[in-house]
Protein backbone atom coordinates (compact mmCIF):
# COMPACT_ATOMS: atom_id res chain seq x y z
CA UNK A 1 0.00 0.00 0.00
CA UNK A 2 1.21 3.28 -0.99
CA UNK A 3 1.27 5.74 2.18
CA UNK A 4 3.05 8.98 0.36
CA UNK A 5 2.23 10.94 -2.26
CA UNK A 6 5.06 11.17 -5.01
CA UNK A 7 5.21 15.03 -4.31
CA UNK A 8 5.27 14.93 -0.84
CA UNK A 9 8.16 11.94 -1.04
CA UNK A 10 10.13 14.03 -3.51
CA UNK A 11 10.87 16.84 -0.82
CA UNK A 12 13.44 16.27 1.94
CA UNK A 13 12.14 17.08 5.37
CA UNK A 14 13.02 20.48 6.61
CA UNK A 15 16.31 20.75 7.85
CA UNK A 16 14.71 22.87 11.22
CA UNK A 17 13.12 20.13 12.49
CA UNK A 18 16.07 17.87 12.13
CA UNK A 19 18.64 20.38 13.90
CA UNK A 20 16.36 21.10 16.41
CA UNK A 21 15.61 17.40 17.23
CA UNK A 22 19.09 16.84 17.60
CA UNK A 23 20.09 19.69 20.29
CA UNK A 24 16.99 18.38 22.20
CA UNK A 25 18.18 14.69 22.24
CA UNK A 26 21.88 15.57 22.47
CA UNK A 27 21.76 18.47 25.16
CA UNK A 28 23.82 20.65 23.02
CA UNK A 29 23.23 24.72 22.70
CA UNK A 30 20.77 25.17 20.42
CA UNK A 31 22.66 27.56 17.59
CA UNK A 32 20.62 26.37 14.44
CA UNK A 33 17.00 27.41 14.42
CA UNK A 34 16.02 30.63 14.71
CA UNK A 35 13.48 31.07 17.61
CA UNK A 36 14.24 33.85 20.60
CA UNK A 37 14.89 32.73 24.07
CA UNK A 38 12.87 35.46 25.28
CA UNK A 39 9.26 36.60 24.51
CA UNK A 40 7.97 39.80 22.97
CA UNK A 41 6.13 43.19 24.96
CA UNK A 42 4.61 41.95 28.29
CA UNK A 43 1.30 44.03 27.33
CA UNK A 44 0.77 42.14 23.82
CA UNK A 45 0.30 38.74 26.01
CA UNK A 46 -2.23 41.04 28.15
CA UNK A 47 -3.83 41.90 25.15
CA UNK A 48 -4.13 37.62 23.65
CA UNK A 49 -4.98 36.66 27.26
CA UNK A 50 -8.01 39.65 27.41
CA UNK A 51 -8.88 38.03 24.30
CA UNK A 52 -9.08 34.34 25.06
CA UNK A 53 -11.11 35.86 28.57
CA UNK A 54 -12.91 38.24 26.43
CA UNK A 55 -14.48 35.06 23.71
CA UNK A 56 -12.24 35.75 21.12
CA UNK A 57 -12.37 32.05 20.43
CA UNK A 58 -14.15 31.37 17.63
CA UNK A 59 -13.42 32.02 13.93
CA UNK A 60 -11.89 34.87 12.77
CA UNK A 61 -12.72 35.83 9.41
CA UNK A 62 -10.69 34.18 6.79
CA UNK A 63 -9.72 37.65 5.53
CA UNK A 64 -8.27 38.24 8.91
CA UNK A 65 -9.93 40.53 12.08
CA UNK A 66 -10.46 44.18 10.68
CA UNK A 67 -8.63 45.45 13.67
CA UNK A 68 -5.59 43.64 12.68
CA UNK A 69 -5.88 44.43 9.15
CA UNK A 70 -6.24 48.35 9.79
CA UNK A 71 -3.55 47.91 11.93
CA UNK A 72 -1.47 46.47 9.38
CA UNK A 73 -2.70 49.02 6.85
CA UNK A 74 -1.30 51.94 9.68
CA UNK A 75 1.76 50.08 9.59
CA UNK A 76 3.00 50.32 6.03
CA UNK A 77 1.72 54.15 5.78
CA UNK A 78 3.95 54.47 9.27
CA UNK A 79 7.08 52.88 8.16
CA UNK A 80 7.16 53.07 4.25
CA UNK A 81 4.44 55.69 3.41
CA UNK A 82 2.30 52.41 1.17
CA UNK A 83 -1.55 53.22 1.23
CA UNK A 84 -2.96 50.44 1.49
CA UNK A 85 -6.94 49.24 1.90
CA UNK A 86 -7.20 47.02 4.68
CA UNK A 87 -10.68 45.72 3.19
CA UNK A 88 -9.22 44.50 -0.30
CA UNK A 89 -5.62 44.98 0.27
CA UNK A 90 -4.61 43.17 3.18
CA UNK A 91 -5.13 39.19 3.69
CA UNK A 92 -4.14 37.79 7.55
CA UNK A 93 -2.33 34.39 6.83
CA UNK A 94 -0.77 31.43 9.53
CA UNK A 95 2.72 33.00 9.26
CA UNK A 96 4.79 34.39 6.48
CA UNK A 97 4.86 30.76 5.59
CA UNK A 98 1.27 29.88 4.78
CA UNK A 99 1.75 33.45 3.22
CA UNK A 100 4.55 31.65 1.12
CA UNK A 101 2.40 28.58 0.08
CA UNK A 102 -0.89 30.69 -0.47
CA UNK A 103 0.76 33.10 -2.86
CA UNK A 104 2.73 30.59 -4.74
CA UNK A 105 -0.21 28.24 -4.88
CA UNK A 106 -2.59 30.65 -5.63
CA UNK A 107 -0.37 32.28 -8.68
CA UNK A 108 1.85 29.98 -9.85
CA UNK A 109 0.33 26.98 -12.96
CA UNK A 110 2.02 23.65 -13.38
CA UNK A 111 5.17 24.43 -15.44
CA UNK A 112 5.36 27.82 -14.72
CA UNK A 113 8.77 29.26 -13.73
CA UNK A 114 10.13 31.19 -10.55
CA UNK A 115 12.95 32.62 -9.92
CA UNK A 116 14.51 32.39 -6.61
CA UNK A 117 17.38 33.47 -4.98
CA UNK A 118 19.51 30.92 -3.75
CA UNK A 119 20.17 29.97 -0.54
CA UNK A 120 16.77 30.02 -0.24
CA UNK A 121 14.39 29.02 2.87
CA UNK A 122 13.65 25.51 2.55
CA UNK A 123 9.39 26.03 2.27
CA UNK A 124 10.02 27.93 -0.99
CA UNK A 125 11.56 24.48 -2.67
CA UNK A 126 8.39 22.50 -1.22
CA UNK A 127 6.03 25.38 -2.03
CA UNK A 128 7.36 25.83 -5.74
CA UNK A 129 7.17 21.98 -6.16
CA UNK A 130 3.73 21.62 -4.95
CA UNK A 131 2.32 24.17 -6.97
CA UNK A 132 4.31 22.32 -9.96
CA UNK A 133 6.53 25.10 -10.63
CA UNK A 134 10.01 24.99 -11.26
CA UNK A 135 12.88 27.00 -9.89
CA UNK A 136 15.15 28.83 -11.63
CA UNK A 137 17.83 29.98 -8.95
CA UNK A 138 20.20 33.12 -8.81
CA UNK A 139 22.97 32.68 -6.26
CA UNK A 140 24.20 34.95 -3.81
CA UNK A 141 27.43 33.74 -3.70
CA UNK A 142 30.31 34.10 -1.06
CA UNK A 143 31.66 36.08 0.37
CA UNK A 144 29.95 38.72 -0.01
CA UNK A 145 26.51 37.66 -1.34
CA UNK A 146 25.00 40.20 -3.18
CA UNK A 147 22.45 40.30 -6.26
CA UNK A 148 24.49 39.33 -9.45
CA UNK A 149 21.97 41.30 -12.07
CA UNK A 150 23.57 39.91 -14.76
CA UNK A 151 22.58 36.32 -13.29
CA UNK A 152 19.14 37.51 -12.40
CA UNK A 153 18.22 39.20 -16.21
CA UNK A 154 19.85 35.45 -17.30
CA UNK A 155 17.25 33.74 -15.64
CA UNK A 156 14.38 35.00 -17.24
CA UNK A 157 12.82 33.14 -19.82
CA UNK A 158 9.52 33.22 -21.71
CA UNK A 159 7.88 30.74 -19.05
CA UNK A 160 8.90 33.51 -16.02
CA UNK A 161 5.66 33.96 -13.90
CA UNK A 162 7.36 35.60 -11.03
CA UNK A 163 10.51 36.43 -8.97
CA UNK A 164 10.47 35.17 -5.24
CA UNK A 165 12.73 37.22 -3.06
CA UNK A 166 13.67 37.36 0.49
CA UNK A 167 15.24 41.07 1.99
CA UNK A 168 16.70 40.83 4.74
CA UNK A 169 17.73 37.84 3.19
CA UNK A 170 17.66 34.24 5.48
CA UNK A 171 20.05 32.82 6.13
CA UNK A 172 23.32 35.23 4.61
CA UNK A 173 22.13 38.06 6.69
CA UNK A 174 22.17 40.70 3.37
CA UNK A 175 20.07 43.34 3.02
CA UNK A 176 19.23 44.55 -0.74
CA UNK A 177 20.04 47.53 -1.64
CA UNK A 178 18.02 49.97 -3.19
CA UNK A 179 20.47 49.28 -6.42
CA UNK A 180 19.55 46.28 -6.03
CA UNK A 181 15.93 46.39 -5.44
CA UNK A 182 15.68 48.73 -8.67
CA UNK A 183 17.55 45.70 -10.67
CA UNK A 184 14.91 43.58 -9.80
CA UNK A 185 11.87 46.15 -10.42
CA UNK A 186 13.37 46.74 -13.99
CA UNK A 187 13.47 42.77 -15.01
CA UNK A 188 10.12 42.71 -13.31
CA UNK A 189 8.73 45.68 -15.30
CA UNK A 190 10.34 44.54 -18.82
CA UNK A 191 8.77 41.19 -18.69
CA UNK A 192 5.48 41.90 -17.05
CA UNK A 193 6.14 39.71 -13.94
CA UNK A 194 5.23 39.59 -10.69
CA UNK A 195 7.66 39.67 -7.43
CA UNK A 196 6.58 38.01 -4.17
CA UNK A 197 8.47 39.40 -1.51
CA UNK A 198 9.04 38.03 2.15
CA UNK A 199 10.27 40.55 4.16
CA UNK A 200 9.79 38.89 7.79
CA UNK A 201 13.13 40.22 8.92
CA UNK A 202 12.32 44.36 7.93
CA UNK A 203 12.72 45.80 10.73
CA UNK A 204 15.81 43.67 12.30
CA UNK A 205 18.59 45.61 10.40
CA UNK A 206 22.24 46.70 11.86
CA UNK A 207 24.54 49.08 11.20
CA UNK A 208 23.53 51.74 8.88
CA UNK A 209 21.90 49.31 6.68
CA UNK A 210 18.16 50.04 5.41
CA UNK A 211 15.40 47.71 4.79
CA UNK A 212 13.76 49.15 1.14
CA UNK A 213 10.50 47.33 0.41
CA UNK A 214 10.62 46.65 -3.23
CA UNK A 215 6.55 47.86 -3.58
CA UNK A 216 7.78 51.79 -2.47
CA UNK A 217 9.91 51.48 -5.67
CA UNK A 218 8.20 53.33 -9.25
CA UNK A 219 5.83 50.86 -10.62
CA UNK A 220 5.86 48.21 -8.10
CA UNK A 221 3.38 48.79 -6.07
CA UNK A 222 1.05 47.27 -9.11
CA UNK A 223 3.04 44.28 -9.47
CA UNK A 224 4.57 43.02 -5.63
CA UNK A 225 3.00 40.77 -3.16
CA UNK A 226 4.51 41.98 -0.09
CA UNK A 227 5.04 38.93 2.89
CA UNK A 228 5.49 39.53 6.42
CA UNK A 229 4.79 38.66 9.95
CA UNK A 230 4.90 39.56 14.25
CA UNK A 231 6.87 36.15 14.80
CA UNK A 232 10.91 38.00 14.00
CA UNK A 233 9.90 41.45 14.98
CA UNK A 234 8.04 41.27 18.11
CA UNK A 235 9.24 37.58 19.31
CA UNK A 236 6.26 35.81 18.98
CA UNK A 237 7.45 33.32 16.27
CA UNK A 238 5.21 30.88 18.19
CA UNK A 239 2.32 32.53 17.43
CA UNK A 240 2.52 32.45 13.29
CA UNK A 241 0.27 35.52 12.66
CA UNK A 242 1.55 37.30 9.42
CA UNK A 243 0.48 39.11 6.44
CA UNK A 244 -0.05 39.71 2.88
CA UNK A 245 -0.20 43.06 1.69
CA UNK A 246 -0.62 44.55 -2.22
CA UNK A 247 -3.08 45.45 -4.93
CA UNK A 248 -6.17 43.32 -4.37
CA UNK A 249 -5.47 41.22 -7.27
CA UNK A 250 -2.51 39.67 -5.62
CA UNK A 251 -4.15 39.53 -2.03
CA UNK A 252 -6.97 37.96 -3.36
CA UNK A 253 -4.65 34.98 -5.18
CA UNK A 254 -4.14 34.05 -1.79
CA UNK A 255 -6.76 34.21 -0.16
CA UNK A 256 -8.26 31.63 -3.00
CA UNK A 257 -5.25 29.81 -1.49
CA UNK A 258 -4.96 30.48 1.82
CA UNK A 259 -9.41 29.36 2.48
CA UNK A 260 -8.35 26.01 1.59
CA UNK A 261 -5.15 25.72 3.61
CA UNK A 262 -6.11 27.16 7.12
CA UNK A 263 -8.95 29.17 5.61
CA UNK A 264 -8.60 31.03 9.53
CA UNK A 265 -6.30 30.76 12.78
CA UNK A 266 -5.36 32.31 15.98
CA UNK A 267 -8.29 34.42 16.75
CA UNK A 268 -7.18 35.92 20.07
CA UNK A 269 -3.78 36.25 18.96
CA UNK A 270 -4.56 38.91 16.13
CA UNK A 271 -6.14 41.56 18.13
CA UNK A 272 -3.39 40.94 20.04
CA UNK A 273 -0.93 41.59 17.19
CA UNK A 274 -3.11 44.38 16.00
CA UNK A 275 -2.25 45.69 19.62
CA UNK A 276 1.76 45.56 19.01
CA UNK A 277 1.70 47.21 15.66
CA UNK A 278 -0.03 50.27 17.11
CA UNK A 279 0.79 50.30 20.84
CA UNK A 280 4.43 49.03 20.72
CA UNK A 281 5.81 50.86 17.52
CA UNK A 282 9.51 51.22 19.08
CA UNK A 283 9.70 47.42 20.14
CA UNK A 284 11.06 46.57 17.13
CA UNK A 285 13.80 48.82 16.67
CA UNK A 286 15.11 47.77 20.33
CA UNK A 287 14.98 44.51 19.24
CA UNK A 288 17.16 45.02 16.70
CA UNK A 289 19.87 47.19 18.32
CA UNK A 290 19.91 44.04 21.08
CA UNK A 291 20.41 42.00 17.88
CA UNK A 292 23.03 44.08 16.69
CA UNK A 293 25.05 43.21 20.13
CA UNK A 294 24.35 39.51 20.31
CA UNK A 295 25.30 39.24 16.36
CA UNK A 296 28.92 40.76 17.21
CA UNK A 297 29.04 38.69 20.41
CA UNK A 298 28.69 35.89 18.22
CA UNK A 299 30.65 36.55 15.19
CA UNK A 300 33.54 37.51 17.81
CA UNK A 301 33.11 34.11 19.49
CA UNK A 302 32.86 31.90 16.10
CA UNK A 303 36.65 34.11 15.29
CA UNK A 304 37.84 32.86 18.48
CA UNK A 305 36.94 28.97 17.01
CA UNK A 306 38.49 29.78 14.36
CA UNK A 307 35.11 30.00 12.18
CA UNK A 308 35.33 33.74 10.36
CA UNK A 309 31.73 34.74 9.78
CA UNK A 310 30.63 37.29 6.98
CA UNK A 311 28.88 39.87 9.37
CA UNK A 312 25.39 40.00 8.44
CA UNK A 313 23.84 43.32 7.79
CA UNK A 314 20.28 42.19 9.12
CA UNK A 315 18.32 38.88 10.02
CA UNK A 316 19.20 36.27 13.13
CA UNK A 317 22.13 34.76 11.31
CA UNK A 318 25.51 34.72 10.86
CA UNK A 319 27.61 32.27 8.13
CA UNK A 320 30.58 31.05 8.01
CA UNK A 321 32.60 28.84 5.81
CA UNK A 322 34.45 25.42 7.19
CA UNK A 323 35.80 23.91 4.38
CA UNK A 324 39.26 24.63 5.95
CA UNK A 325 38.02 21.91 8.61
CA UNK A 326 38.31 18.88 6.46
CA UNK A 327 35.09 18.11 6.57
CA UNK A 328 33.10 16.54 3.82
CA UNK A 329 30.21 19.20 3.69
CA UNK A 330 28.70 21.56 6.32
CA UNK A 331 25.91 18.71 6.89
CA UNK A 332 28.16 16.15 7.81
CA UNK A 333 30.13 19.10 10.20
CA UNK A 334 26.77 19.78 11.77
CA UNK A 335 25.52 15.79 12.28
CA UNK A 336 28.93 15.54 14.80
CA UNK A 337 29.04 18.98 16.33
CA UNK A 338 26.93 17.97 19.32
CA UNK A 339 29.19 15.22 20.16
CA UNK A 340 32.30 17.17 18.92
CA UNK A 341 31.69 20.56 20.81
CA UNK A 342 27.94 20.25 22.19
CA UNK A 343 26.45 22.68 19.54
CA UNK A 344 24.08 22.76 17.18
CA UNK A 345 24.43 24.68 13.95
CA UNK A 346 22.11 24.49 10.24
CA UNK A 347 23.89 23.35 6.93
CA UNK A 348 23.61 25.56 4.54
CA UNK A 349 23.65 23.13 1.95
CA UNK A 350 20.43 22.79 2.42
CA UNK A 351 19.26 25.72 0.93
CA UNK A 352 21.01 25.77 -2.67
CA UNK A 353 20.18 23.57 -5.78
CA UNK A 354 23.95 24.02 -6.91
CA UNK A 355 24.99 22.68 -3.60
CA UNK A 356 28.91 23.33 -4.38
CA UNK A 357 28.11 26.40 -3.52
CA UNK A 358 26.52 25.95 -0.30
CA UNK A 359 28.33 22.58 0.76
CA UNK A 360 30.77 23.72 3.00
CA UNK A 361 29.22 26.90 4.25
CA UNK A 362 27.25 26.83 8.00
CA UNK A 363 24.78 29.19 9.70
CA UNK A 364 24.82 29.92 13.17
CA UNK A 365 21.86 32.02 14.89
CA UNK A 366 22.36 34.95 17.56
CA UNK A 367 18.59 35.54 18.25
CA UNK A 368 19.39 33.67 21.97
CA UNK A 369 20.01 35.58 25.14
CA UNK A 370 23.88 36.79 25.63
CA UNK A 371 24.68 33.93 28.29
CA UNK A 372 23.71 30.93 25.62
CA UNK A 373 25.75 32.81 23.09
CA UNK A 374 28.98 32.39 25.55
CA UNK A 375 28.50 29.37 26.68
CA UNK A 376 27.80 27.90 22.69
CA UNK A 377 30.82 29.74 21.62
CA UNK A 378 32.75 28.88 24.69
CA UNK A 379 32.18 25.35 23.79
CA UNK A 380 33.53 25.89 19.89
CA UNK A 381 36.21 27.51 21.22
CA UNK A 382 37.04 24.35 23.35
CA UNK A 383 36.97 22.19 21.43
CA UNK A 384 38.92 20.80 17.84
CA UNK A 385 36.76 21.23 15.03
CA UNK A 386 38.93 19.56 12.53
CA UNK A 387 37.64 16.44 10.73
CA UNK A 388 39.84 13.30 12.72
Amino acid sequence: MRTTSARVASIPPTIFSEMSALAVRTGAVNLGQGFPDVDGPPSVIAEAVRALEGGANQYAPGIGVPALRHAIARHQQRHYGLEVDPDTQVVVTTGCTEGIAAALLGLVDPGDEVVVLEPWYDSYLAMIDFAGGVRRPVTLRAPDYRLDVDALRAAITPRTRLILINTPHNPTGTVLTRDELQAVADVALEHDLVVVTDEVYEHLVFDRHTHVPLATLPGMWERTLTLSSAGKSYSFTGWKVGWATGPRSLVGAVLAAKQWLTFTSGSPLQPAVAHALDHEPDFPSQLAASLQTRRDLLVAGLADAGLTARVPEGTYFATTDISHLGWADGREFCLALPDVAGVVAIPNVAFYDNREEGRHLVRWAFCKEADVIDEGVRRLAAADLHRR
